[in-house]
């Protein structure tokens, strides 16, 4: 009888052939990712291009402008900074800034206190058709500035709007809204009714993010619904009123379609550069002043840009001293 050695069968090694086969899935990894590299540059490039031609070059083209003059004699001209010394001592642009400074100050706090106290209110759930409310307030948004400056000019007429009409009815004399003294009031109220529902709804979803949690241990400690509102609701869409403060600095500055339009049935009251941004606006289309138009333009910009960044810097110490 023969017996035969079992066949010792060679035990697997720990040797060179893991690493061929992580080679080549490794190697198909990269690639894989390569091409979805590849295919989300693809996907952004249409935007970089229109965000290129139509932001940038315009920018870099009028910053270039900016720093030159061109005269009767002698064409055009390098001058370096001297439009924009000219426009810091120019009274027309500097009686603007004045004017919508003060339209700053007083319209912005009136929008975003009443912003606020809709969003409250809706945020309640003690209104009913809070839908429809909601989106009553916001539709003003929704039509265009052109529309709503026409509209409430035909409300301000002096000699056909609805209100000097009831005026005349009973006797009274016609309220003088496009007056030299309410003209900024009359804007301000145009901007108003524009923009309340557009910050409110801002306001609206951050209150909707702020946990239920907090709303019952307020309640289980005794607290009604002002003083919810006043320690819970109010401090947590801090970062919400901000980003609207910092839309309406940027809005207030930019004044253009209402005074432009209103200019047409009161021309005594506005002119060319009552606003900054009209006045940019008549240096380059009425008067031809195309280099100081860019100069002024661009102060405009970098001012809007200071006045922000001091707002938000402001809040943000505010928020770290606490």
């Amino acid at each position: 009888m023969t017996t035969t050695a079992p066949r010792q069968v060679p035990a697997p090694t720990a040797g060179p052939e893991p690493a061929l086969r992580v080679g080549p899935v490794r190697r198909r990894a990269s690639r894989t990712r390569r091409q979805q590299n590849r295919a989300a540059y693809l996907f952004i490039l249409p935007f970089f291009v229109f965000f290129v031609l139509m932001l940038v070059v315009p920018l870099v083209y009028s910053g270039y402008l900016s720093v030159f003059r061109e005269q009767l004699i002698g064409g055009l001209s390098f001058v370096g900074l001297d439009n924009y010394s000219r426009a810091l001592q120019d009274p027309e642009f500097l009686a603007g800034l004045g004017r919508v400074g003060l339209f700053l100050v007083v319209q912005v706090p009136i929008m975003l206190a009443l912003a606020l106290i809709f969003a409250l209110v809706l945020d309640s759930g003690r209104l009913r058709f809070a839908g429809f409310v909601r989106l009553g307030i916001f539709l003003p948004y929704a039509i265009p500035g052109v529309i709503a400056a026409l509209m409430w000019g035909y409300l301000y007429g002096q000699d056909f709007g609805p209100f000097a009409q009831i005026a005349q009815f009973f006797g009274l004399p016609a309220p003088q809204f496009l007056s030299s003294q309410w003209m900024l009031a009359s804007i301000g109220n145009i901007t108003t009714w524009s923009f309340v529902g557009y910050n409110m709804i801002i306001i609206f979803a951050a209150l909707r993010a702020v946990p239920e949690e907090l709303y019952e241990a307020a309640t289980m400690d005794g607290a009604g619904a002002i003083r919810v509102a006043w320690s819970i609701k109010i401090p947590a869409v801090r970062p919400a009123l901000m980003l609207t403060v910092i839309f309406s600095i940027i809005g207030s500055f930019q004044l253009f379609t209402e005074p432009q339009l209103l200019k047409t049935i009161a021309p005594t009251v506005i002119d060319g550069a009552y606003t900054p941004n009209l006045y940019a606006y008549t240096l380059a289309f009425s008067r031809n002043e195309l280099n100081y138009a860019a100069a002024v333009s661009f102060l405009l910009g970098f001012l809007i840009m200071v006045i922000s960044y001091v707002v938000q810097l402001s809040t943000q110490r505010k928020e770290r001293s606490r």
